[in-house]
């Protein structure tokens, strides 16, 4: 199959959304969710869940969990006994996840944000504000990430 994406405008599109208020994993999802079929407002609410390193537990980067979410729509739907379609789609997770690796030096959303391992977890959502956005690495994640699917969609073409 052949996408055809405007890689930069997509890109974009995901900064723009975080700048929005939307977390990291929203922020990429809907970015490229109309490829797979996808309105932005399903891609957000989909994906809400997995931003914050899932549920701000501060688990796997949500814009890695992006990046996971994606390639599972893109290489379609796995059936129980379809190993070797899981196969293939693990494949492409841990193809993304070396890559984000790579960037970042971690998928770990605690180690991104510097967190103290005693932190605190809480469920509530930081307050966007200048500081915020100043203080946060999450945005080059996210651009990053946006990168990363945009490169891996075009080798497939």
């Amino acid at each position: 199959m052949s996408i055809l994406i405007d890689r930069e405008q997509r890109i974009r599109r995901a900064e723009e959304l975080f700048m929005q208020g939307f977390n990291c994993s929203q922020s990429v999802v809907a970015a490229f969710a109309d490829i797979y079929g996808y309105t932005e407002e399903q891609a957000l609410r989909m994906s809400a869940g997995f931003g914050a390193g899932i549920g701000r537990l501060r688990m796997s980067c949500g814009a890695f969990n992006a990046l996971a979410l994606l390639a599972g729509l893109d290489c379609g739907s796995v059936t129980p006994g379809d190993r070797e379609g899981k196969s293939y789609n693990y494949k492409v997770v841990q193809q993304l996840a070396e890559r984000f690796r790579e960037a970042h030096g971690s998928l770990i959303c605690a180690e991104l944000l510097k967190l103290k391992k005693d932190a605190p977890l809480t469920y509530v959502a930081s307050e966007r504000t200048a500081e915020y956005y100043k203080t946060r690495p999450c945005v080059n994640q996210i651009i990053s990430a946006a990168h990363i699917f945009a490169d891996y969609l075009e080798a497939k073409q």
